[in-house]
């Protein structure tokens, strides 16, 4: 058996927690870490798969059962495609005053999240009308969208959240919009505090994998935040993965998982 921790060691709480218990412990330990920090990847990771209910009931069954009654499951969790990924994936975490109070992250990522296994090293398959002879019209436009999505999905602005909302949520499809909001409304709550700004920008895209309604693209994005702490802009450097979903017509953002681009 492996050392690893289970989701539920990893945030210190229960097998019985409630989503207010593992949300608050989620909070408190990434108010500290960087949003390149290993631990912090690991602790969304964690948050995701306990706040969705479907999620966390096929993760508790993966656990072996004598573990699972005294909830000392000794396993590595698992992340799997199917669940969807964390959103709150901050863009930030503020710099602290050393004589004033401690901050909190200003923004954690809408879909916004952990990149899925294996994704980090792959090599993204640039969609070819020469690879099957197929005709690749679908994909490109699912491409273009992407990148067009991915820029106000990842953009904010503490002065104008409504709208910024707003305009990234027209861009999705419902499920995911119902996942965004719960996790903008965070964003809400610190943005204005911190007065944090965040303008994303495409630096280049690929396509993984592409179905007839369905196109997994991999966008790398600079981000440039500044707060009020910071006027001069820190850019982070992310590669996005967008999963797009063709609904009446329009391709539709319906999952989008973040990760730090390494070195």
């Amino acid at each position: 058996m492996s050392d690893a921790p289970t989701w539920y060691d990893l945030l210190d709480v229960s097998r019985d927690a409630s989503p207010d218990e593992v949300r608050a412990a989620w909070k408190t330990q990434i108010a500290d870490l960087e949003p390149g920090d290993r631990r912090f990847d690991a602790l969304n990771r964690a948050a995701k798969v306990l706040l969705d209910p479907e999620a966390r009931a096929a993760y508790d069954a993966s656990l072996p059962e004598e573990d699972a009654e005294d909830g000392t499951a000794d396993v590595v969790p698992p992340v799997t495609a199917s669940a969807p990924v964390l959103a709150e994936r901050e863009q930030r975490a503020v710099a602290r005053s050393s004589a004033g109070p401690r901050t909190v992250p200003s923004w954690l990522l809408a879909g916004l999240g952990i990149l899925a296994a294996g994704l980090v090293a792959a090599v993204v398959w640039m969609w070819s009308a020469g690879g099957d002879g197929g005709d690749d019209s679908a994909a490109r436009a699912a491409q273009v969208a992407a990148e067009s999505a991915v820029v106000p999905v990842l953009s904010y602005d503490y002065q104008h959240l409504d709208e910024d909302q707003k305009a990234a949520t027209s861009l999705m499809t419902g499920k995911y919009k119902a996942e965004y909001d719960k996790l903008f409304a965070v964003l809400q709550e610190n943005a204005p505090q911190t007065q944090t700004k965040v303008i994303a920008d495409v630096v280049a895209s690929g396509i993984v994998r592409a179905a007839a309604d369905r196109v997994q693209v991999l966008v790398f994005v600079d981000r440039p935040t500044t707060n009020k702490l910071s006027a001069e802009p820190t850019v982070y450097k992310d590669q996005v993965t967008l999963s797009m979903q063709l609904v009446d017509g329009e391709w539709l953002v319906d999952d989008l998982i973040t990760s730090p681009v390494q070195g």
